[in-house]
């Protein structure tokens, strides 16, 4: 008998075959296009075109560029702007259409969502943590703020009312802060995140008050100290919280010009009892801060991690019942329309530097603050802020408030 036959012989030798992984390229590219095309039809809102010739149109270079945007949101959009993978002519005019549009709240939410809880659960303008934004923004080479902001130095809204120019806006703004606080010859007034001194040496000069000015940048005490020499003005380097803390000092005036973003939510109280405890029982306070339409709501994420962290802009509704606490409130003032043409002046003298600022900072730096200044710009356009000036009173002024304008 012939033996069976083996049944490997039979049959087929079996491979066991492992599938080549695909390069990279591949698998991202059906990515690539199906972002573009989800981002384009949301562009379409806003009346912008991938690749268009308008200029507001966004000019993509880099094929991961709507893939990064739509899952960062505002982090990769403006990172992706600065790492050159898009342009735009027109950046201002960008956002001004995106934020009319609504857009700004359909993209990467998912990377929104971490920033938004932890705003909520800790202090990210604490003591120790408020001298960060100096660090990384305030503190930079002051020529950048010499050239873009001009001699006045003022880093806030101009009030352009009557003004042709920046510096007369500045000018203006300075005078209108004075004007309502009814500064007079030897009123001490304490100005509260005094910047480069612009409102301290306006009210010296121009109202013959006498000055203390607060700041958490190194930088700017320093050069303050050194430009306003000879002028009734002292700068002191130290947080609003720690001034002050035995209310041994009263002043006539406090002012505070465009410091309260860095305050945040969780320390308004600490902010107001700051003035409070510093204001004589018959002065004014005024607070000059952009603000925000609606309570809640996250810090855009780019601001945050690349110009300014851990700012947090109040809303109307959020001021009114933390300033109510501790004063009446006696005037209200919204010109926010004046800071888009503060920030487009801002971008102009920026750019007229750059030829001597590209000495000392790459292009990467150009691309950085040029977004920064026309983003913000847009905002300011599509009415997204506001920017606030609020006179407060510890008690009420007898007879009334007279609005100065």
């Amino acid at each position: 008998m012939t033996p069976p036959p083996d049944l490997q012989t039979l049959s087929p030798p079996i491979h066991h075959h492992r599938a080549e992984p695909k390069p990279a390229s591949d698998r991202i590219a059906p990515l690539a296009r199906s972002a573009s095309s989800m981002a384009q039809r949301l562009l379409e809102r806003a009346d912008i075109r991938l690749n268009g010739d308008r200029p507001w149109d966004m000019r993509v270079h880099h094929s991961e560029t709507m893939a990064r945007v739509m899952a960062q949101g505002s982090l990769g959009l403006g990172d992706s702007y600065v790492e050159g993978w898009w342009d735009c002519e027109q950046l201002d005019g960008f956002f001004a259409r995106i934020l009319r549009a609504g857009l700004d709240g359909e993209v990467g939410w998912r990377a929104r969502a971490w920033p938004w809880l932890k705003a909520r659960l800790c202090n990210l303008q604490s003591h120790w943590r408020a001298g960060q934004v100096a660090r990384v923004h305030y503190d930079l080479d002051t020529e950048v703020f010499e050239r873009m902001l001009g001699p006045t130095m003022a880093y806030s809204c101009g009030y352009w009312a009557q003004a042709q120019n920046l510096d007369d806006a500045q000018r203006d703004k300075l005078d209108l802060v004075c004007r309502k606080l009814g500064l007079s010859q030897g009123m001490r007034l304490l100005d509260i995140g005094c910047g480069w001194g612009s409102l301290m040496r306006h009210a010296a000069e121009h109202y013959g008050a006498r000055v203390t000015g607060l700041t958490i940048s190194r930088e700017q005490a320093r050069w303050t100290h050194e430009r306003l020499r000879g002028l009734p003005v002292q700068v002191e380097w130290v947080d609003y919280r720690q001034f002050n803390r035995d209310a041994e000092q009263r002043f006539d005036r406090v002012a505070s010009v465009g410091m309260f973003e860095h305050v945040g939510h969780k320390n308004h109280e600490s902010f107001f009892s700051a003035i409070q405890r510093s204001l004589a029982p018959d002065g004014l306070a005024l607070l000059h801060t952009i603000g925000k339409n609606h309570a809640g709501g996250e810090t855009d994420a780019w601001i945050d991690r690349r110009i300014f962290p851990n700012g947090a802009l109040p809303s109307a509704g959020e001021l009114a019942t933390s300033a109510e606490r501790h004063f009446v409130i006696e005037d209200w003032h919204n010109f926010g329309a004046d800071y888009d043409r503060t920030l487009m002046a801002w971008q102009a003298r920026f750019e007229a530097a750059w030829s001597t600022l590209s000495r000392k900072h790459p292009e990467r730096f150009r691309r950085l603050w040029r977004y920064y200044l026309l983003s913000c710009a847009g905002t300011f356009r599509s009415r997204s802020n506001q920017l606030w000036q609020l006179v407060l009173s510890p008690a009420g002024v007898d007879g009334g408030y007279q609005r100065v304008s």
